[in-house]
């Protein structure tokens, strides 16, 4: 499979750069090269998301955090879901165990057949310690997501 979704072009480098500048701010002693493969996810989760509103969704705790600064980037975040579709919303779900290996790999698929490379490492279970973040939500069936179709104006 070609990978279609590359996460620097589709924000642009200045805002590409700010999203990992974000999630290295909440997690100082990640590695920088991490954090820029959160962001690539995230990215693709969110194109995945808006491709597919009926879908419903999640993230790992992990891209969930690259999910989280990228929403503080407003503007661009709305561009990207625009232009793929949807506004995927976020509904924070904090319990852990929310957590539902089924709903991840459906995302994963559904990521991949956006044209997302996934990374497995990347979505591993709640309590998995391999790359250790913030963020503590953790999406499953009842929290996941499903994006809002496009308003239609008269």
């Amino acid at each position: 499979m070609t990978t279609l979704i590359d996460a620097r072009e589709l924000l642009g480098g200045d805002v590409h750069s700010s999203v990992v500048r974000t999630i290295l701010d909440a997690n100082p002693d990640m590695d920088p090269g991490v954090a820029e493969r959160i962001t690539g996810q995230a990215v693709g989760f969110v194109v995945a998301c808006a491709q597919n509103p009926d879908e419903p969704m999640a993230p790992s705790r992990v891209v969930d955090e690259g999910w989280h600064a990228l929403l503080l980037h407003s503007f661009a975040y709305t561009e990207l879901c625009g232009r793929f579709g949807n506004f995927v919303h976020h509904f924070p779900g904090y319990d852990p165990t929310h957590y539902d290996p089924q709903i991840l790999d459906r995302t994963r698929g559904l990521m991949e057949k956006a044209g997302a490379a996934v990374e497995a490492d990347l979505w591993r279970g709640p309590d998995d310690e391999l790359v250790d973040v913030t963020a503590k939500c953790q999406h499953a069936p009842d929290c996941a997501i499903r994006p809002m179709p496009k308003p239609e104006w008269p």
